[in-house]
């Protein structure tokens, strides 16, 4: 899709004019240009070798990799890659690319604590977790309860264990999260400039008084951000969207009252110099001392027992239990990881058990003690491993996409382009000739979910509400 000059904001066209001078037009000229798309492997489940070895949707390695990714590629959409069973095994993730960037460019380090504040549908979290290598914690929160949902199924296709999912404002995560978080994003709300170029909606929807409704918005997210920082910890905020208001101004005003932070970087990406619709992003510093002016800090060991408005308070007993009453794993859960599962699986069990949670013969591995949430709208905490029935456990499809191949003692292997891996998606039984009980599901190594073997034939576990039927 091309956008004619005539149909962008006039107030928009003025301001691009004083910001880019005498690049302005051939800015203006990127308009007519078609928008860009990526790729980015998730590396907890394929390594991007791998996936170079497999010569997908025309990518040309040396022309098509983006600089400020080692895991990201250039692509052309026709080429349908979300129609892809790797796709749909969380192998991948399509975002744009100059969003890519956020999270491309920082230095993550595996065990480390972060939040992603405006989080939906989740690609600076993937992207995340991928570079946290299932290590650390990812607290991903999302306020819009409608995008949320999105965020919990891509946060599970890309096999997350170490992540929480809430549906709270920047206020309510910062009375249990205060001096917390090694890093934040703020991918904040904006009014989308940058989307001008492949959304004729964004256009229609933008106007002078989003911008203001929007930069009031950033002021509060990226103060109560801060506060959430332990010292030492890294603030990054990015939008989509070109006006100084939103951007530049956002930081600076934010750097003239708390005169502590330090701005490390800021820059643009711009479509008419770089391959992509366009960003913005700042990373600001908190300094490493216990003498900050700006905020009290909160307990880095995360104790909010006197939070005022949480409500562990309550006499009323918890609907949830730990099932680590005694030090005893429940035996039917035994006996599913000694059957199936490797040795490194159960011993894992054996050493996570005090955060094993029973809710409704639900049982979870919890990323934090749970008593520690009461009070936050939490939608996922740590990973649902399955149910507990009458006499026996049956896997979660979560359990399935946070496993890999050498996990588990059988597993069903599919090329990416074979016929069983659509029949499989689709919901059908596969002939194997075994009968090994629960087996896990891979395609190209990468799990994509549970199928039960018996009588030779492969049961189809794949949850009814992901199966569907590509067209080839």
């Amino acid at each position: 899709m091309t956008i004619s000059k005539n149909k962008l904001p006039i107030e928009f066209l003025k301001e691009m004019e004083d910001l880019l001078g005498p690049s302005y037009n051939d800015f203006i000229k990127s308009f007519d240009e078609k928008k860009t798309s990526a790729i980015r492997i998730n590396t907890l489940k394929m390594t991007k070798e791998r996936f170079e070895d497999l010569a997908m949707f025309s990518i040309d390695i040396d022309r098509d990799r983006i600089e400020w990714s080692d895991e990201s590629y250039y692509i052309d959409e026709e080429t349908n890659p979300g129609k892809n069973p790797l796709h749909d095994a969380g192998a991948y993730y399509l975002q744009e690319p100059s969003a890519i960037s956020v999270v491309g460019k920082s230095n993550i380090v595996p065990g480390e604590r972060i939040l992603d504040m405006c989080a939906a549908p989740g690609g600076k979290s993937t992207y995340i977790l991928s570079k946290l290598g299932g290590r650390g914690l990812l607290v991903s929160n999302e306020i819009n309860k409608q995008r949320v949902t999105s965020l919990g199924d891509n946060l599970e296709r890309f096999g997350a264990r170490n992540a929480i999912i809430t549906n709270e404002d920047s206020k309510r995560l910062l009375t249990f999260f205060k001096g917390f978080f090694d890093k934040i994003y703020i991918d904040a709300p904006c009014s989308g400039q940058g989307m001008f170029r492949k959304d004729a909606y964004a256009i229609e929807d933008w106007s002078i008084a989003k911008v203001k409704e929007c930069s009031n918005i950033q002021k509060d997210l990226i103060r109560d951000a801060y506060a959430m920082l332990r010292p030492g910890g890294s603030l990054i905020y990015s939008t989509c969207t070109f006006t100084k208001i939103e951007n530049e101004d956002i930081i600076n005003d934010f750097l003239g009252e708390y005169k502590m932070a330090s701005l490390d970087s800021m820059e643009r990406i711009w479509p008419h110099i770089d391959r992509g619709e366009g960003h913005f992003c700042a990373r600001i510093s908190k300094p490493d001392s216990n003498n900050d002016e700006d905020f009290g800090l909160g307990d880095v060991d995360f104790e909010i027992a006197n939070n005022k408005n949480s409500k562990s308070k309550n006499k009323k007993a918890s609907k949830s239990k730990r099932t680590s009453s005694g030090s005893k794993i429940p035996d039917d859960l035994k006996k599913f990881f000694l059957d199936y599962l490797s040795e490194n699986q159960f011993e894992d069990l054996q050493n996570f058990k005090d955060r094993l949670v029973e809710n409704k013969d639900m049982i979870y591995l919890a990323s934090i003690d749970q008593d520690k949430l009461k009070g936050l709208k939490v939608l996922r905490n740590g990973i649902l491993l399955g149910q507990l029935k009458k006499n026996r456990f049956e896997p979660a499809h979560s359990l399935a996409m946070a496993l890999k191949k050498s996990d588990v003692k059988y597993c069903l292997d599919l090329d990416h382009d074979s016929e069983e891996i659509y029949k499989y998606l689709e919901g059908q039984p596969i002939e194997t000739g075994q009968s090994r009980g629960w087996v896990l599901v891979c395609v190209e190594g990468c799990s994509i979910g549970w199928g039960k073997e018996s009588s030779g034939v492969l049961k189809n576990k794949y949850p009814k509400g992901l199966r569907r039927v590509i067209k080839r």
